[in-house]
């Protein structure tokens, strides 16, 4: 028996490695096959499975020298014009084990930085995958400065130019081409989801778009106006991320069990309207350390209040209720927030010595008139993605310390407005789904481990993934009526200590036993 099947085996070893020497040549000439104008290939290389790959050029500011790479793929880094004035540096990564699907992804903040976890992780999953710089290199919005094609890129052109040529190479690389065309991004990625939806219909047949920066200007506006609230940690009216964890308790202690179980987490923030004043330290209290100043508590009540313009009209929605502990650490730190900084000097006022701390509602009023390039992404009618027939999966975390939750919810209610449609025919392109316990694109108190990306994977199942739920959409039209998120023991990769299934907006999670909270077939979304 060994006899036999020894030459068989060295016979499969030998068409393996054949198979794999091909795709290696293949990646290593591919350069010379790419004749597209305004393009020009800075290298193709082929990276094995395994290697932690290194990124010398990445700008220092983007916090990545290096990337973990799980599979074997073909690497692609190129320089696009996109005016006389700007280009693009984009990447294409082409898997060996292709599953005939093209993906582009987005970028963060206000950052000109590739993300390469995400090319990564969506490589992994077999999509042929692309991701660029979004204009510029590095996290700072000074390339902005006297410079509006750079801008334009940032605003909607370098996901574009990505997608065009990445699906000309993706042609050109695989025989099979692709099937389906997808997008996943967060942030300012989702922002850039959405732009897409709105401006480029046909660009994506599934969009997953994440906590999106939508309602830009007036995000970073919002953004601003948190330091004139707390001043500096030297002022009165500043509260330390101790004290922050004070009105957190008490916020917890008063919503905690609206959703029916006590479980530290807040399912729907809207319902959460905490009087806070009953933390106000009495005047013969002993001890005031679980207790605040009445100027502190009129700083917390501000932070959970909108943003209105100069004549009443909202410009921003209130903070959401549970965020509170992270925010302190980024939104209430006693500083100007630097991406609001960066924007009102390099883009609204051309002024790179336009102080922050003197930030007021006539910034705002300046901010909004100029919205470059209609960066405000905020298009409510969808009907020519619609008619396409894409889809948008549009999911936002109930505990989000950077981008207001319900920014999300208003722009779903400005859809439905203007396109007069109830929730049962949105449904049929647009879901939006709320994921309580979930920070900012990822981590969090709760069950946020949707498949969003690489820290956030607890399997490539549909019902545990969210990109591979918008797949499944798309390509055999079963859409999804929950997505399923995972609660970490110990953070990413460690073990699961239990799943929550996060409803489909406008219906919230409502814990009606008989198990207790960590039981999700406990909870039903109403």
């Amino acid at each position: 028996m060994t006899r036999l099947f020894g030459p068989l085996l060295l016979a499969l070893g030998r068409v393996a490695l054949a198979s794999q020497d091909a795709f290696q040549t293949k990646c290593i000439h591919f350069a010379d096959k790419i004749d597209i104008p305004d393009v020009k290939v800075n290298f193709a290389e082929y990276v094995q499975g395994g290697t932690n790959l290194s990124l010398p050029d990445n700008a220092p500011s983007c916090g990545a020298a290096s990337q973990s790479v799980t599979v074997d793929l073909c690497r692609v880094a190129m320089a696009v014009k996109t005016s006389n004035s700007s280009e693009i540096t984009l990447e294409a990564w082409f898997p060996r084990e292709y599953q005939g699907r093209f993906l582009s992804t987005g970028n963060g903040g206000l950052s000109g930085c590739i993300q390469y976890y995400d090319l990564a992780y969506t490589a992994q999953l077999g999509f042929a995958t692309v991701g660029a710089n979004n204009g510029h290199n590095g996290t700072s919005g000074k390339p902005f400065y006297h410079h509006p094609e750079v801008l334009r890129d940032f605003v909607y052109r370098s996901v574009h130019t990505g997608v065009v040529i990445g699906k000309e190479l993706t042609k050109k690389f695989y025989d099979e081409g692709f099937n389906k065309s997808y997008y996943l991004g967060c942030s300012t990625g989702g922002r850039q989801g959405w732009k897409s939806v709105q401006k480029y219909p046909n660009d994506f047949d599934g969009v997953v778009a994440g906590a999106p920066a939508i309602n830009f200007v007036n995000l970073l506006s919002w953004s601003a106006h948190f330091y004139p609230i707390t001043g500096s940690p030297y002022s009165n009216t500043y509260l330390s991320p101790a004290e922050w964890s004070v009105v957190h308790k008490e916020i917890i202690r008063q919503c905690d069990a609206i959703d029916g179980a006590k479980d530290s987490l807040i399912e729907d923030p809207t319902l959460c309207q905490p009087i806070l004043e009953t933390l106000i330290c009495a005047p013969n209290a002993s001890s005031t350390t679980g207790c605040l100043t009445s100027a502190q508590v009129q700083t917390a009540n501000k932070v959970f209040s909108p943003l209105n313009g100069i004549n009443g009209t909202l410009l921003y929605p209130r903070m959401q209720p549970g965020s509170e502990i992270s925010a302190s650490y980024i939104m209430y730190n006693g500083q100007p927030f630097p991406y609001s900084t960066d924007w009102f000097r390099y883009v609204v006022y051309n002024n790179p010595t336009w102080n922050a701390t003197n930030f007021n509602v006539k910034d705002t009023a300046a901010a909004l008139a100029q919205n470059p390039y209609n960066i405000q992404t905020w298009e409510g009618d969808l009907s020519a993605f619609q008619k396409s027939g894409g889809k948008v999966l549009h999911y936002h975390g109930m505990q989000d310390q950077l981008i207001s939750s319900e920014n999300s919810k208003l722009y779903y209610s400005h859809v439905a407005d203007t396109m007069q449609l109830p929730p049962a025919q949105l449904d049929e392109f647009y879901r939006f789904f709320t994921v309580s316990g979930m920070g900012h694109c990822g981590s969090g108190d709760g069950a946020y481990g949707i498949g969003q990306g690489t820290g956030t994977y607890a399997g490539s199942d549909p019902g545990d993934n969210v990109l591979m739920a918008m797949v499944k959409w798309v390509e055999e039209g079963v859409a999804p009526e929950t997505i399923r998120g995972s609660k970490f023991v110990e953070g990413p990769g460690s073990k699961v200590q239990y799943r929550r299934k996060h409803c489909r907006y406008p219906r919230r999670n409502v814990h009606v036993g008989p198990g207790n909270y960590t039981d999700e077939n406990s909870w039903q979304c109403i």
